[in-house]
Formats: structure tokens, C-alpha cells, sequence
């Protein structure tokens, strides 16, 4: 957010800074939930390079269309390990996995 933008909204009353600050993470915390939001956004482009629907990709995955619209957005039910056999069935690999998360 550029500077402007945050003093106007800090002379409204507004309180600005980071997530971590607003929930109260640790950094380890913090850093998690973004490794869980990178590899969920990597399998919604993977998804949508291959042109599937989630209802498609749930069929892959032996799921339903909800839980992989769960998947994608990052729920927090999700784990990193769903998050990561999603993506192995969907033909990534580790080199690609890395990359996301990097």
C-alpha cells in the first residue's frame, strides 16, 4: 500500500499493517499460512492450465467440487499434505512444488 493511501486511512481512525500484526502471528506462524496460500494458489492455476472445473479435479482427486473450492481458497482445514498430493495428481513436481513456494 502506497504511503498516501495509508496515512488517509490512519487520519480516518483506521488501523494499517500486516496480517501477522492484526492476528498476533509469529513469524513461523505467519510464514506457514503463506507456504499453505502459495501451493493453494499454485494448484487453482495448475487446475486452470489444464482447463478442468473443480468438479473435474475432484473426480482426480476422489474428493468433491467443495473440498477442492476449500483447497483453493486456503481454508485452514486443508493440509499441506492434501495441499501437496493435490498437486502430485495433478502432475506437478517437486521441482515445480519448490518453485511455488519460493
Amino acid at each position: 500500500m502506497d504511503k498516501r493511501k495509508e496515512k488517509d486511512l490512519e487520519s480516518k481512525g483506521y488501523k494499517v499493517g500486516s496480517v501477522k500484526e492484526f492476528l498476533g502471528l509469529s513469524t513461523d506462524e505467519s510464514e506457514y499460512i503463506e507456504l499453505k496460500l502459495a501451493l493453494s494458489q499454485a494448484l487453482a492455476k495448475r487446475r486452470k492450465q489444464k482447463k478442468l472445473t473443480q468438479a473435474q479435479l475432484a473426480k482426480v482427486l476422489k474428493s468433491s467440487q467443495s473440498r477442492v473450492a476449500k483447497i483453493e481458497k486456503g481454508d485452514p482445514s486443508v493440509s499441506v499434505d492434501l495441499l501437496v498430493k493435490s498437486l502430485l495428481a495433478m502432475g506437478a513436481n517437486k521441482k515445480s512444488i519448490a518453485k511455488a513456494i519460493a
